[in-house]
């Protein structure tokens, strides 16, 4: 196989990747040195990907009601169920809900099949809960939802704000550029603005630990000095009249006192703002996931109107997309608000949307967004619901409700690649799709690069594209001469046609130069950046030069904000407020991510990060279990006490699920309280207490086969090479309930018990099957080593029973580096050889060397050693 260039999978950082099999035909994945928006780094998500390619998980065959069917068979059944529906209940009935991780072709069609051909625009898509909020502040501004800039901006800028954003681990070879142009450019001020101290702080001149969601406040009290030291002309911006006086009374004492924040902080802030000639913020969810988040959204951008910073290299404002093609499903259309290729849903544009896919059935007034989408779904308004590529069963806020709601809808179509998740175990429908490395496409990056993701791998089973499956059930709903598309290709030109049709520069996305493509020519495709008409063939980096936006009256637009906190608010029975994000290692609900024993050492667990003052008034110390309580449901976790954290203030981690964790999911938490202009959940504050959890007895297990647990029994598990480990906790026998599962199983046990532990082997010949731990508290056990007697070496029996290495073989301890294999051992012992910086350690292990991940532990580490 010559070399295929593709995309990552994994954030909106747009990575590029070569796939290659050497002459023995083993197959390899690097990063692409020549894509541009990586020049070949990798993160370690990127980097673990050929560990994520085999077939074990993999949905394979269309099921329907859990039963294997042909392909006919259940498109058949799909679309007879899905007709029946319409033609009963309207076309209101039934929604689709997509994923940015969807390829555009696949989006595309997705969305001409609903909002074009049955009438109905509930087409959402899991980008609501990521990046809807700047959607909404883009076009407010601009008229358009148009990232401005590019990541050379990133290395040109002389002032960066970070806002809601620890990119360090959300976009890591991103903020690694960003690092590095600071190195080169020590003048460059790097400001994070975020309520805890996370990894990208380690790169900061400065950090704003703020009050939870006050950043509107902030960003007013940034416009009013900005415009006092440098006044705006008097019709400048639309809106900007408005805009001003709202900023007014957020004067600089006002500004520290509401956001918490020192007064000499914020005075330093405002100097080096006036001083720079340019400026970049970037931002993410802890701006957008807000009952306020649009507004948030524009007071950033209100700032940099004012201040100048747009339209110039180095500057602007740039929310980073969490997600591969969460921009790409923007471009086509894949929100509840919004048509196609940037259209709304007005006249002229409805009659356009006609004219082109020759349909009288275009969808003329907004959908459901995701989260009133699943609410109706649980009024029995929507009675058939198609989910695509995304988990909204762990992912959408309240998810109690969520899974109520599924449970109760008379028909769930779910296309998915694993055969098992939160949300398939609901679908009536289940059909196979296609997986990174068999996908053919297109997927659009945060600086609105368009790249190819390629196939390098043959399609198992009967997996489909998406695309296609969309296609089939639109022919069986007698649509079929719209969709009778043979290749991707065919649906990118037409898409990329849709984009230039009468569109006259009216609108920002327009994409008509690529409309021609040939089948090879799109094969070929390099990545480029949108707008590409015929005056800019090769793509535009950077917008707002020769226009100020896409508004009728052709001036951008400052927004009046009204600065709000939380909608949440603590009180007597719910103290503290609970913010919620992601981990270095892991991606999503980990259905990708999960499989790989590398990426689940770095956390094996849900850890509650919570500062030592609440610890200590709440009871909880530090690696001790606790329970995490709101209004909708409750989780349980191990805690972390960091003083990371603002006092008052609890971070979780996002990614775990019902197949990871009995009681683990965080989404059970959160309210669904959403912005009103963008319909995003407010997933960063949620209102919870905590409380110790004191169970009688801990253990660890490591098994070949997944056991059953009864109520009595919390667990969390993580894949290891050849078994999975589980951390447990419960009040019920520890030894009743492990001898039951071995002699179910027919193993010979092998065992030690005393006051308050057990432990105990389990064996089938000389196959070592189960191993496991228990004491009043978590035992202390060599789990890298117990695990790899189950791929290696299991005959030093006492040893295992002991769970402890015999001397001198011991583990590498917790893992730092996952992209090396690096741990917390081999870093001590050569820091004590001599080893006093990161570049020395990197030198010796190679940890951080890779995608610098890691470097924040391992400066943690130089400093704990002294």
């Amino acid at each position: 196989m010559s070399a295929v260039r593709t995309t990552c999978p994994y954030c909106g950082v747009g990575c590029g990747l070569v796939a290659e099999r050497d002459d023995k035909g083993t197959l390899s994945l690097r990063g692409d040195p020549d894509h541009p928006a990586s020049f070949g780094r990798l993160c370690v998500k990127g980097a673990a990907l050929g560990e994520t390619l085999g077939l074990s998980g993999r949905l394979l065959y269309p099921q329907v009601n859990g039963q294997r069917q042909t392909w006919s068979q259940a498109l058949d059944y799909a679309a007879g169920q899905m007709k029946a529906i319409i033609e009963q209940y309207g076309p209101q009935a039934v929604a689709f809900y997509a994923s940015g991780q969807l390829l555009t072709e696949d989006y595309y069609a997705a969305n001409k099949l609903m909002k074009g051909f049955i009438g109905s625009a509930n087409i959402d898509t899991n980008s609501r809960l990521c990046m809807s909020s700047a959607v909404v502040g883009y076009k407010r501004a601009f008229g358009a939802d148009a990232v401005p800039g590019c990541y050379q901006d990133l290395e040109q800028t002389d002032l960066l704000l970070v806002t809601g954003s620890n990119a360090a681990w959300a976009h890591p070879v991103l903020w690694q550029r960003v690092l590095e142009a600071k190195r080169r450019r020590p003048q460059m001020k790097i400001v994070v603005i975020d309520p805890r101290r996370t990894a990208t702080c380690d790169g900061a001149d400065l950090h704003l630990a703020l009050r939870p969601g006050s950043d509107g406040a902030l960003f007013n009290g940034l416009l009013r000095e900005v415009v006092r030291r440098k006044p705006l002309a008097a019709v400048r911006f639309a809106g900007q009249e408005q805009a001003l006086a709202a900023a007014e009374p957020w004067h600089l004492v006002a500004c520290a006192d509401f956001c918490q924040l020192p007064q000499a902080q914020l005075r330093q802030l405002i100097d080096w703002l006036c001083a720079a000639d340019s400026m970049i913020t970037l931002w993410t969810m802890g701006i957008n996931q807000s009952t306020s988040g649009s507004d948030k959204s524009n007071a950033i951008i209100n700032l940099h109107l004012a201040s100048g910073h747009y339209g110039r290299p180095g500057c602007g404002p740039f929310s980073l997309t969490g997600q591969p093609n969460a921009m790409g499903g923007r471009e086509v259309g894949g929100l509840a608000s919004q048509l196609a290729c940037h259209m709304d849903f007005v006249p002229e544009d409805i009659a356009r949307l006609r004219r082109f896919w020759g349909s009288e059935r275009i969808a003329q007034t907004p959908g459901l967004n995701a989260v009133a989408l699943f609410d109706a779904i649980a009024r029995g308004e929507v009675k058939a619901v198609w989910i695509m590529g995304t988990n909204p069963a762990v992912s959408l806020p309240d998810s109690l409700r969520v899974n109520q709601a599924l449970a109760c809808c008379p028909l769930v179509i779910v296309s998915e690649v694993a055969a098992q998740t939160d949300t398939s175990r609901y679908a009536h429908v289940r059909f196979p799709a296609l997986a990174w490395g068999e996908k053919n496409g297109t997927v659009t990056n945060s600086e609105r690069r368009i790249s190819r993701q390629r196939p390098f791998l043959p399609a198992p089973g009967e997996a489909r594209a998406d695309w296609w499956i969309v296609a089939q059930i639109a022919r069986r709903l007698g649509y079929g001469d719209a969709f009778a598309w043979q290749h991707p290709q065919q649906i990118f030109c037409e898409h990329a046609a849709l984009s230039g049709f009468e569109n006259q520069g009216q609108r920002a996305f327009d994409i008509s130069a690529l409309a021609g493509l040939s089948q090879q020519q799109y094969d070929q495709l390099k990545p480029v950046q949108w707008p590409v008409t015929a005056q800019h063939p090769q793509g535009t980096d950077r917008l707002l030069i020769e226009r100020e936006g896409w508004r009728k009256d052709g001036r951008a637009a400052l927004v009046a904000v009204e600065p709000q906190l939380p909608r949440a608010v603590v009180g007597r029975h719910y103290p503290l407020l609970l913010n919620t994000g992601r981990l270095r290692d892991q991606w999503h609900t980990m259905t990708r991510t999960g499989a790989v024993p590398r990426l689940m050492a770095h956390t094996p667990q849900p850890q509650l990060a919570i500062a030592p003052a609440d610890a200590r008034r709440y009871g909880l110390r530090q690696g001790g279990l606790a329970r995490v309580v709101s209004p909708q449901g409750w989780i349980a976790v191990r805690a972390r006490v960091s003083d990371e954290q603002l006092a008052g203030s609890l971070f979780l981690p996002m990614h775990w699920t019902d197949s990871f964790a009995g009681q683990g999911r965080v989404n059970a938490l959160v309210s669904a309280a959403c912005c009103p202009h963008s319909g995003q959940p407010e997933s960063k504050q949620t209102a919870v207490r905590v409380e110790p959890w004191r169970p009688r007895w801990q253990g660890e297990l490591l098994c070949r086969e997944a056991p059953t647990f009864d109520s009595q029994i919390q667990w969390w598990r993580r894949p290891m090479e050849g078994c999975d480990h589980y951390h447990l906790a419960g009040e019920g026998d520890p030894e009743g309930w492990i001898r039951a599962q071995c002699q179910q199983r027919g193993w010979l046990i092998q065992h030690a018990a005393g006051p308050g532990f057990v432990h105990l082997l389990a064996w089938q010949g000389e196959r070592l099957m189960l191993a496991f731990y228990s004491a009043e508290r978590l035992p202390e056990v060599d789990i890298p080593w117990v695990a790899s007697a189950f791929c290696g070496d299991a005959s030093q029996r006492h040893a295992l029973l002991a769970g402890q290495a015999p001397q001198g073989e011991g583990g590498e301890g917790r893992l730092i580096c996952s992209c090396f294999g690096v741990g917390e051992r081999a870093i001590a012992a050569a820091i004590a050889g001599g080893c006093v910086t990161t570049e020395a350690l990197g030198q010796r292990l190679r940890c951080g060397t890779n995608c610098g991940s890691c470097l924040p532990e391992l400066r943690h580490c130089l400093k704990s050693a002294g």
